[in-house]
């Protein structure tokens, strides 16, 4: 079930699951680490070794009962020693901590993930002396089930060596307790700490109540189907039924370079379609089942497969065992290939690492302190290698199933069991009511949520009016004139500030307006020529294209106002005026602005030389109901998330009620 290291020496380190050379831990991979209380003790045990040694075989044996029927989805349950100094151990960051720590890759099944966390919470209800850290890729995943539970205070960034199991609960070391915990410090805090350490219930029930079902829970996971299979596939999950994970990652994982391997089928079909195919019970996970029979297959030419209109129960069960057999083949020889297991008896190879690691110390063989190292060494591998067994086939399996099919079998040995009928498979097609069963669920977590931050908003924060969440004292005309003050005291050339003094007004730049436009009409020729009969917007056109800056006499003419030209800036103005409500009137962006009930305009007649058609009834617009409802119907969209809107108004000190009208 789990996978063994060698026994440290107090001074040699030890292997770690995590230095692997092949590859990094692919993402759907969960890690956890087991810490006694001794270690962070006045008086830690004089031997750390053996102490861990020990701990170690008593959680094996406490495990075995839950995992030695178990099928995983891709590896065992790993359970290895990391005493210090073990600087590629990540588990202990860079404290000195000596632990036990293990990984699993769950892969497509996140139930082997959670039935981790199951034993996890069982070790330390029956070990009260252990604090155990549990997180994978994506984090602190028992605090991401109870986010809507969790206080204000914690967050990705901050929990950092602050989330344990510990005597069966959920801890969280306090922020105001240690801002910024070490490893040891937050394991001292536990021992000496039991109940400020302890989680508050809501999270204890949220992270419980998703491991409540276990163990009966994998059991109902497990899927057992009848199936047909040549004799040597039979013979390998009958000795090893754990290869059945292999033999479904081989076939789901399959590529143009393994489909080869099965298109010839050399080491499982070795007679062809002369092979005879045997009916056998397998175990494996729903997410194998699944996995296996959601994906077609073209048998391989060589492979015996019944006439599906004479019998299509065997068909279907033959078809099934067809690409188990297909996978097995594929694994087997990829790992072949690879080289990956080496020869020679299981305990000799445990010996070489050993010797790679330093445990000899460089002892001659054959001497008593070499001898006295290699009989703790045996009896440490006897005792724990039963508990290990899986791990080891399934790292090695070319070996075993080599071992396997070395044996005298038959097909007559088969046909003398009867093989039971295949489970129920309903679950595969019917899985609907399951998943709106746990939509419901979250669905009422984030309702519960809502609801109690809606009670949160109704509390009253402060005293003004500005400041109040009642919406009935609310005053939309405090929205306007803050905004109004806000745009009269911040805005400058370089954008919206918020100064650290809001009340200053220092700093403020004035643009002259009458001189800006002057200034324009100077780089746009300022003088326009009086025009009759309607001509005034043609010729404005012909002298502002044809324009060029060479023509005139100096800079100075350029920037410098002529007061004498009166009557040429009101031509301007009114053309300019003209020009833009023009490019409105072809626009919906008046239809965007509320006008002022009651209160009609029209153009002074005989003053303007706007054209005719664009004499229309005009309604002057209110600015500030404008200004709110836009305000307000951006910060509706938000929906309660932040957003330009709140950004804005909490800069304006205005915080808005909540919207009453959500949740009805």
């Amino acid at each position: 079930m789990a996978a063994m290291t060698p026994p440290p020496r107090d001074s040699v380190p030890t292997a770690s699951v995590f230095s692997s050379s092949r590859s990094r831990p692919p993402d759907d991979t969960v890690f956890f680490a087991i810490f006694p209380d001794c270690f962070v003790s006045d008086s830690p045990p004089p031997s750390p070794a053996h102490y861990l040694q020990s701990l170690h075989l008593q959680i094996l044996q406490f495990l075995s009962p839950h995992t030695s029927s178990y099928i995983w989805q891709h590896e065992p349950l790993s359970l290895t020693i990391s005493a210090p100094p073990s600087p590629s151990c990540p588990c202990s960051g860079k404290s000195s901590v000596p632990h036990l720590h293990g990984k699993l890759r769950f892969g497509d099944n996140i139930e082997d993930e959670w039935f981790t966390v199951f034993l996890l919470f069982e070790i330390s209800r029956n070990f009260p002396s252990l604090s155990i850290r549990v997180w994978d890729n994506d984090g602190e995943f028992l605090l991401i089930e109870a986010a809507f539970h969790l206080p204000r205070w914690i967050d990705p960034e901050n929990s950092e060596n602050r989330v344990f199991i510990r005597r069966s609960d959920l801890r969280i070391v306090p922020k105001k307790r240690l801002p910024n915990p070490s490893l040891p410090e937050s394991l001292k805090f536990l021992v000496n700490f039991e109940i400020d350490s302890r989680a508050a219930e809501p999270i204890q029930k949220a992270v419980k109540d998703r491991i409540s079902d276990y163990p009966e829970r994998a059991r109902r996971n497990t899927h057992c189907v009848r199936v047909r299979v040549p004799v040597s596939v039979a013979q390998v999950l009958t000795h090893e039924p754990c290869l059945i994970s292999l033999a479904v990652e081989g076939f789901y994982g399959r590529d143009i370079d393994t489909m080869k391997y099965a298109a010839k089928m050399e080491k499982f079909l070795s007679r062809g379609r002369q092979e005879e195919l045997v009916c056998v019970a397998v175990k494996m996970s729903r997410a194998m089942y699944a996995q296996l029979m959601q994906q077609k297959f073209q048998p391989p030419k060589c492979y015996p497969m019944p006439n599906r209109s004479e019998d299509l129960t065997a068909y279907l069960e033959a078809e099934l065992g067809m690409k188990i057999a297909c996978g097995l083949e594929m694994i087997y020889q990829l790992r072949r290939k690879e080289g990956v297991d080496a020869r020679g008896s299981n305990f000799e190879k445990y010996k070489d690492i050993l010797e790679k690691s330093g445990y000899f110390e460089g002892l001659l063989p054959g001497s008593m302190e070499y001898k006295r190292l290699r009989e703790f060494a045996e009896e440490y591998y006897r005792k724990s290698s039963s508990a290990v067994r899986t791990s080891e086939t399934m790292s090695d399996p070319v070996r075993r199933i080599d071992d396997i099919l070395a044996m005298p079998d038959s097909a007559d040995s088969f046909k003398q069991h009867e093989v039971p009928a295949s489970d129920d498979d309903s679950w595969l097609y019917g899985g609907e009511s399951e998943l709106n069963d746990a939509l419901q669920v979250r669905q009422k977590e984030i309702d519960q949520y809502n609801a109690q931050l809606r009670k949160k908003s109704k509390e009253p924060e402060g005293s003004g009016p500005s400041s109040s969440t009642n919406v009935d004292d609310f005053n939309l005309q405090d929205m306007a004139r803050s905004m109004q003050a806000f745009v009269e005291k911040v805005s400058s050339f370089e954008g919206a500030e918020v100064p650290e003094n809001r009340k200053s007004g220092d700093g403020e730049v004035d643009l002259d307006v009458d001189r800006f436009l002057k200034d324009m009409e100077s780089v746009m020729k300022r003088y326009v020529p009086e025009s009759k009969d309607g001509d005034a917007e043609s010729e404005e056109e012909a002298s502002s294209s044809d324009m060029e800056f060479d023509e005139l006499d100096s800079e100075d003419e350029i920037m410098a106002p002529d007061g004498d030209n009166e009557d040429g800036e009101d031509r301007f103005s009114q053309s300019y005026s003209a020009a833009l409500n023009q490019e409105l009137k072809n626009s919906t962006v008046s239809k965007s602005f509320v006008q002022a009930d009651g209160q009609t305009s029209k153009p002074n007649e005989g003053t303007s030389n706007v054209p005719e058609e664009m004499e229309e009834d005009y309604s002057p617009v209110d600015v500030d109901f404008n200004l709110v409802k836009n305000l307000l119907d951006s910060f509706s969209s938000q929906q309660g998330q932040p957003g330009p809107a709140s950004n804005l108004l909490g800069l304006m000190g205005v915080h808005l009620p909540e919207d009453s009208s959500k949740g009805k």
